[in-house]
């Protein structure tokens, strides 16, 4: 049942609060977006199975606005409407898994009087696999108040911190020191990388780690130690590194390095 009568009128003016809505959270105007919100508004997170009233909503908006202006949110289909009703489709890319990680979300947004008085979002993750296929799976219920964007601002900090600060360089980092140094909780990153990026914590560093050494090669003069170039990297264990380093290039560290050996002969003989 629709809270008003449908008709031409009434979807028009549901398409230009929906536009209002739109504009005002691109441009991070937070006033703006809770003006907008009927006094009785009901905002139902199912990623989170979350229901929020008007006095839950400020921070839960606040936190989830875009943090640059010019943040693109990949829209799947243009907005439908449907009298009081509009629907939404997009994705929201991750960054720092293996592979493309995204989420696959949808807004159902209905007006009344003007205002947004229901949202119904709804999200799931798709994965990439090396095949070029994708599988849309949801992860365990987050209960610890993150959105699906909350979730990829998470992840752009965790790989932003692990590009300029190069913690995995030490051997001895661990989940407490990460979460603490991004200013997030335990649970929190733990959460991120098993159920959203679908890796363990030691393997998101060893990768880290394998990138470091792998730049390392490409400048390193003969003869090749990968195995100090390894330790350099913050490996503490040999069988860990050959592992990852099979694992992703399908290669043992030897073979590896004869490849590096035999192109740089034949260009120093081109």
């Amino acid at each position: 049942m629709h809270a008003e009568d449908d008709g031409p009128q009434q979807t028009q003016a549901t398409a230009e609060t929906v536009m209002r809505y739109h504009l005002r959270w691109k441009h991070r105007d937070l006033d703006g977006v809770m003006a907008l919100y009927h006094p009785e508004i009901q905002y139902n997170d199912f990623f989170q199975n979350r229901v929020m009233g008007l006095e839950h909503l400020r921070e839960y908006v606040r936190s989830s606005m875009p943090r640059d202006p010019d943040e693109a949110l990949e829209h799947s289909d243009r907005i439908r409407l449907d009298g009081n009703t509009a629907f939404i489709q997009y994705r929201i890319t991750l960054r720092g898994g293996e592979g493309l990680v995204s989420f696959r979300a949808s807004e159902a947004i209905t007006v009344k009087d003007g205002l947004i008085w229901r949202v119904n979002e709804y999200a799931s993750v798709v994965r990439e696999q090396p095949t070029g296929k994708s599988s849309s799976q949801r992860p365990a219920v987050s209960r610890l108040g993150l959105s699906p964007r909350q979730l990829s601002f998470m992840a752009e900090d965790l790989q932003q911190y692990f590009q300029r600060q190069q913690p995995y360089l030490d051997p001895e980092l661990d989940l407490q020191r990460v979460a603490k140094e991004c200013g997030y909780s335990r649970n929190q990153i733990s959460y991120l990388l098993n159920q959203v990026l679908g890796q363990s914590f030691y393997r998101y560093v060893n990768q880290a780690r394998l990138q470091h050494l792998l730049a390392a090669l490409d400048n390193a003069a003969p003869p090749l130690r990968i195995d100090e170039l390894a330790f350099a990297a913050g490996f503490n264990s040999l069988s860990a590194f050959y592992s990852c380093f099979r694992q992703h290039t399908g290669l043992s560290p030897k073979a590896y390095a004869k490849q590096i050996s035999l192109r740089a002969r034949a260009q120093d003989n081109a």
